[in-house]
């Protein structure tokens, strides 16, 4: 039917029957607005709960799918490690504006499994099967502990494991690699040695660092006092003037890091003179002072915590007296710093390499 048919059509009905035509496509217009209602609703209705699943979806791919944990990871604590994360800034030792980690440690030297030293047999089977080293180092280093702990130098058992857990060889450099464990200090370049291992237990052993003690070294040289430390202790702090020498040590404590030694992650270096200690981290509970000089110096004590322990050379340039010195603060704060010699009584002179300035002098008066 054209349009014109359709219009005279319409003309053409009757009242009544265009009234019947008007209210039957009124009714129809409100059964669609109905339906468009409707289906507006149900649409509606179907977001929420599509959003509503949505939710809960993504709390439960959060509560099941969190990745696993290494072993050590699992043992460590909540806050932050002092090995940077894979995408942070690498960290510049000798930077003197360098923050180190919180006093919460990365790893709790605690939940570590004891290293036997009753038979020189259980000590081997258990590096071995530890930490892989070779037999040659191990045996090297057993011989040495039997001879310190003959000699008086090592009579803590947490510093007893703290030795027999540390490798020496891996601090020392290629040239002088045979006398690793050799009773002698060693040259390590920059005009700088590090200390013979009879000397390192004695004065660890007179510090007798606990997991919770923090400690503080000055002079880390190439890092294996600080390494000792890390075993007993779960805070290790050390310093180191020479900025290259700093440089060369943090590479190491990062590949034995990478390797395995988690107690590692607790050692915290920076490049400074250590003669003004590290302020931002004190009180320390234990110094260690690891070069020579004439007088202890101010502000160590300063940074030293009441009844805490410093061990350190002090005398001329060409012989020192191993002191340790114990920080009592009386109850109205008087403080009283009483000493012990290390070696009472000894005739041969102690000589460490002098306590040196930024400026290439040293802090002697």
């Amino acid at each position: 039917m054209s349009h014109e048919d359709e219009r005279l059509t319409l003309e053409g009905e009757s009242d009544e029957t265009r009234q019947e035509r008007i209210e039957h496509s009124q009714e129809r217009r409100s059964v669609r607005e109905l339906r468009r209602r409707r289906d507006r609703q149900f649409m509606g209705v179907l977001l929420i709960f599509a959003v509503l699943f949505f939710g809960i979806g993504v709390v439960l791919a959060r509560l099941v799918w969190r990745p696993k944990a290494s072993a050590a990871a699992q043992t460590l604590p909540a806050k932050a490690t002092s090995t940077p994360a894979k995408d942070d800034p690498p960290v510049d030792p000798t930077d003197p504006s360098t923050p180190a980690a919180s006093d919460q440690p990365a790893y709790d030297i605690t939940t570590r499994e004891p290293i036997p030293f009753e038979s020189k047999e259980a000590f081997v089977q258990h590096m071995e099967a530890w930490r892989h080293e070779e037999d040659k180092w191990l045996d090297a280093r057993w011989d040495r502990y039997q001879k310190c702990v003959e000699l008086g130098d090592l009579k803590v058992d947490r510093v007893k494991q703290a030795f027999l857990a540390t490798p020496r060889q891996l601090f020392c450099r290629e040239r002088n690699l045979p006398q690793a464990y050799a009773h002698a200090y060693l040259d390590i370049g920059y005009g700088v040695t590090i200390s013979g291992p009879h000397i390192v237990c004695r004065m660890t052993n007179a510090l007798d660092p606990q997991p919770g003690d923090k400690c503080l070294e000055i002079g880390t040289g190439s890092g294996y006092q600080a390494a000792v430390l890390a075993n007993p202790s779960n805070q290790v702090y050390s310093i180191e003037i020479i900025k290259d020498l700093a440089a060369e040590t943090e590479k190491i404590y990062e590949k034995l890091i990478a390797e395995g030694y988690d107690e590692y992650r607790n050692v915290h270096l920076k490049a400074a003179d250590g003669y003004y200690g590290w302020e931002e981290y004190a009180p320390f509970d234990r110094i260690i002072v690891t070069c020579g000089i004439d007088h202890v110096p101010p502000d160590l004590l300063k940074q030293l915590a009441p009844n805490g322990v410093i061990v350190i050379p002090v005398g001329t340039y060409d012989a020192q007296k191993v002191l340790k010195i114990t920080k009592k603060v009386g109850p109205t704060g008087e403080i009283d710093l009483p000493e012990e010699d290390l070696y009472p009584g000894r005739t041969k002179p102690i000589q460490f390499v002098p306590f040196t300035n930024e400026s290439g002098g040293t802090h002697y008066r």
